[in-house]
């Protein structure tokens, strides 16, 4: 089999595929086919075309996996010290960049992206398990001074069973995120890939397996979110759910969630905007705003779909980057480009129609506003580099997230109405600000509803700043020590001496 990168996507390139990809669930440490015998296609969005199969799960699927998490929770894995737990992550993320290129080539097909950001997203895997294996035997308790007639401590116990439902825009990032912390305060847990982009998952739980994870710690089913989603979610043996998406989606999970008081974590996206101040500096700005909605064609919750230019430099900032937005590149991720495709056709008919309305009401559409193909091949699901001027608040593209490479500008006249405008969405989950005077800068930043805040970088920092958003973008945090507090229920013990 190959194994160096190179022979990787020359195979990939050469055949549509890579040979040994998996191909059925991951439950109880070993790969099972689905109880009713059901396949489905995952396709490459840059070809179009379907390059590998994977199990069609169904209920029967999620309750033999969420059987096999609940019976791991009472096996070897209870009685596993902490330290040892953070050998096992560590072997994980040592594992993880052995397999790097393989993960990587797998990444970029499933989900269109460029291989570089594949690359990016498997590195950052790797650093999440490292990360949390170093505070496996660091998340403790507190003790309570109540005199010296009584003994009060508490204790962070794991939760229970963890649901983790993926989205197909990051597929390894996202699960490993929750994945990791959650091995980390000792619960089991059942991932729901999208039905888009299974195929990293499944080989997470062959790589777990061989860092030495009890069977039934770590289970995969793959499928759709009817057959598969909504029944993981509704399952009453489940103790937390964890789920990235849209809000109408993340809205039926609360309201399944109900049904058997699951604790959950929501992340459902956002319109997150870039303030740009007349003395920011332009190179590092057009470069971060660039990078803040082309990265991954836009398909980033996070994404930095909004640029909040002040109006003094509004003409020269944006004819700067048009020119630097025209020059990007399109075609296949495993090829040198600059942008890949978006997911699916359907997703490609959506951008699409979001800038066709904006066309029909007069905005001016400054580059880009079209889909496009593979220049190589023609074939692939892609749209072209896009940037809309001089918004109203109320637009509709403002205000929705079209989840693509498309661009927003907004106007403002004085750092008070950038505030505005970047709070004017029902989205807060993140925000950046590009300004040379810092002072200015942390004034604006606590005046913005978001959950996190970029000064100067968009998507500064990593797996240690928590990460997560308020208002229609969800709440709960992922990533950081936080995440580990999602994962765990306190108990607090009081005596009388």
């Amino acid at each position: 089999m190959n194994t160096t990168l190179a022979d990787l996507v020359e195979q990939a390139r050469r055949t549509g595929t890579i040979a040994g990809l998996p191909s059925q669930h991951w439950i109880n440490g070993r790969h099972l086919p689905s109880v009713s015998g059901g396949r489905m296609e995952t396709v490459d969005p840059g070809t179009g075309k379907a390059f590998s199969t994977v199990a069609a799960g169904t209920a029967l699927d999620v309750d033999l996996a969420v059987k096999a998490a609940r019976a791991a929770l009472s096996g070897p894995w209870c009685s596993i010290i902490p330290a040892e737990r953070g050998r096992l992550l560590a072997r994980a993320s040592a594992l993880i960049r052995a397999h790097a290129d393989r993960l990587a080539v797998a990444e970029a097909l499933d989900s269109g992206k460029r291989l570089g950001e594949a690359q990016g997203d498997v590195n950052g895997a790797a650093r999440a398990f490292e990360y949390y294996a170093g505070a496996c035997d660091k998340f403790q308790g507190s003790s309570i001074p109540l005199g010296p007639d009584y003994l009060s401590y508490t204790r962070h116990e794991p939760i229970g069973v963890a649901a983790q439902i993926v989205p197909w825009n990051y597929p390894i990032s996202t699960l490993v995120r929750g994945l990791a912390p959650a091995l980390a305060a000792g619960c089991t847990i059942v991932a729901k890939p999208a039905d888009q982009t299974p195929l990293t998952a499944l080989m997470l739980g062959e790589i777990l397996a061989e860092a030495g994870l009890p069977s039934g710690v770590f289970n995969v089913v793959t499928g759709t979110g009817t057959e598969v989603g909504a029944p993981l979610v509704a399952h009453p043996d489940i103790d937390h759910i964890t789920f990235t998406g849209s809000v109408p989606t993340g809205i039926n999970v609360m309201q399944n969630a109900a049904q058997n008081v699951t604790r959950l974590a929501l992340e459902l996206g956002g319109k997150s905007p870039v303030i740009v101040l007349s003395d920011a500096d332009f190179d590092a700005a057009i470069e971060g705003v660039i990078g803040a909605i082309y990265e991954n064609a836009g398909q980033i919750c996070s994404a930095g779909s909004r640029l909040i230019v002040d109006r003094k430099i509004h003409a020269e900032f944006t004819r700067r980057l048009v020119e630097r937005t025209s020059a990007l590149r399109l075609g296949h991720g495993l090829c040198a480009v600059d942008m890949g495709p978006v997911s699916s056709r359907a997703q490609l008919e959506r951008i699409a129609s979001y800038v066709e309305r904006a066309r029909g009401r007069g905005v001016k559409v400054l580059c880009g506003g079209h889909s496009s193909a593979d220049p190589e091949t023609g074939f692939g699901w892609f749209y072209e580099p896009t940037i809309l001027d001089d918004l109203s608040p109320d637009d509709e593209a403002v205000q929705n997230e079209i989840f693509g490479p498309v661009l927003c500008v907004q106007i403002a006249d004085t750092s008070e109405h950038a505030i505005a405008l970047a709070n004017g969405t029902p989205y807060a989950l993140v925000a950046g600000i590009y300004t040379q005077n810092l002072s200015s800068a942390h004034r604006i930043a606590a005046k913005l509803d978001a959950g996190q805040v970029y000064i100067n970088e968009f998507f500064a920092g990593g797996i240690e700043t928590p990460f997560g958003g308020n208002r229609a973008s969800g709440f709960g945090r992922a990533k950081g020590l936080e995440a580990l507090q999602s994962f765990s229920k306190l108990k607090c013990v009081t005596a009388r001496l």
